[in-house]
């Protein structure tokens, strides 16, 4: 309740369980979530998303340039900024029910929660459900965040192509989104006051601290390049041992060194993929791709890790005679949210009996991109061991509900005053 006596409606958390089991019916089977961007499980995700709109008589929903889709609940002051809240329905491949979901579901209980009282909000509600977060098709993350947030480069994307070969505009296109014209959501930006959004934690502390829940502080810069290497495909019965130009064993020495370098500069890296060239068992690699994600809350140890991963990658290439390139696929500098919102999200994380100080996220989230140009601010739910991006991922109840009536309780605060 705000000073003028006004009290704000608290989102039904056991609409928003039933929400995501319904989603998770939908799109999961037996190996995990499907809800991979730009695919029809993706699409039929938004579809249940339109229905639960409709259901609560929200009708003004559109999908942007980027393939954002935005949903809008008039408030009494149309032309006071809105406030934004949501995060994004698809998933990685064999993913988890809550991961993304989560904060979508949420947001549609804040809307829900309006409705339901038959009041107006003090001024618009706008749920936005972001087009590929995940990056999993083509490995550009935040992809429609970063578009709204001006920082999308269709140019650095055009030679994106998926595991089975099909290029990053055909497929946009086939869901409706031009590559070129994507930049063209940014003009909404400025129609939005604050953006908040609800996630899992997708990590330990929590669960390992006995807490339900936390404020968000920011989320780590990530380095995104591939590796390639460059060494003579020859045969594996009658190459000497030494001399083989193996490209394979160069991406494989560097990923070790890699690990070496993240626990040195307290940073973490993930060396998720390495694609060899001609593949096979019986032939001494000539080509060999090594992705490489370096993360880490501060940009000067990031940049750290980054110059050392590449004397890394080329000293290895030069043992083993191999030719080095390498190809950013993204980067993201250390994003701090709005000191006032982690503030205030802070006190309503302690009310619901969560951390009383917040956390930094290791992981991406839309939130980032939106920080650039308006305050911001995230809440966590603990997740059960820490695992997330799995099949496996899971959080009880109890930690969602305590998540679910701390988000709802910072939105009210920012609506009310």
């Amino acid at each position: 309740m705000n000073s003028s006596g006004e009290a704000a409606p608290a989102i039904d958390a056991d609409r928003v369980l039933a929400d995501l089991r319904d989603l998770a019916d939908l799109t999961a089977g037996s190996e995990g979530a499907r809800r991979v961007c730009w695919t029809e499980v993706w699409e039929s995700a938004r579809s249940l998303l339109r229905e639960r709109l409709s259901e609560i008589g929200v009708d003004d929903v559109e999908i942007d340039e980027a393939g954002n889709l935005w949903a809008r609940l008039p408030g009494r002051d149309r032309d006071a900024p809105a406030l934004a809240v949501g995060s994004h329905l698809d998933s990685v491949p064999n993913g988890g029910p809550l991961d993304g979901a989560l904060g979508v579901m949420a947001g549609l209980g804040v809307l829900r929660a309006w409705v339901d009282s038959g009041g107006m909000p003090p001024r618009d509600v706008v749920l936005i459900d972001f087009a590929d977060e995940e990056g999993s098709r083509f490995g550009r993350s935040l992809f429609g965040s970063s578009a709204l947030a001006g920082t999308l480069v269709p140019a650095e994307l055009a030679h994106l192509t998926d595991a089975g070969g099909e290029a990053i505009a055909d497929v946009l296109a086939g869901h409706g989104v031009e590559l070129a014209r994507a930049p063209e959501a940014a003009g909404r930006i400025g129609a939005i006051g604050s953006y908040f959004e609800l996630h899992i934690e997708q990590g330990p502390v929590l669960e390992s601290e006995g807490l339900p829940c936390s404020a968000v502080s920011g989320t780590a810069g990530v380095e995104r390049h591939i590796f390639e290497f460059e060494g003579q495909a020859s045969h594996a019965g009658t190459t000497p041992m030494d001399q083989r130009r193996d490209a394979g064993l160069a991406a494989a020495e560097t990923a070790l060194e890699i690990e070496r370098i993240a626990r040195e500069h307290g940073g973490v890296a993930t060396t998720g993929r390495i694609d060899l060239e001609p593949g096979i068992i019986t032939a001494v690699a000539g080509r060999a791709n090594l992705s490489v994600d370096l993360r880490h809350p501060e940009s000067e140890p990031l940049a750290l890790m980054h110059e050392a991963a590449l004397a890394a990658a080329r000293s290895a290439a030069a043992r083993r005679d191999c030719g080095f390139g390498t190809s950013l696929v993204w980067r993201i500098e250390p994003i701090h949210f709005d000191a006032r919102l982690v503030g205030m999200a802070e006190q309503s994380v302690a009310a619901a009996g969560g951390r009383e100080t917040a956390l930094a996220s290791g992981a991406l989230h839309d939130a980032a991109e939106m920080a650039r140009h308006i305050p911001t601010v995230m809440v966590f739910a603990a997740s059960v061991a820490g695992i997330s991006h799995a099949k496996e991922e899971h959080s009880t109840d109890e930690a969602l509900r305590a998540a679910i009536a701390a988000y709802g309780d910072l939105t009210s605060a920012e609506l009310l005053g």
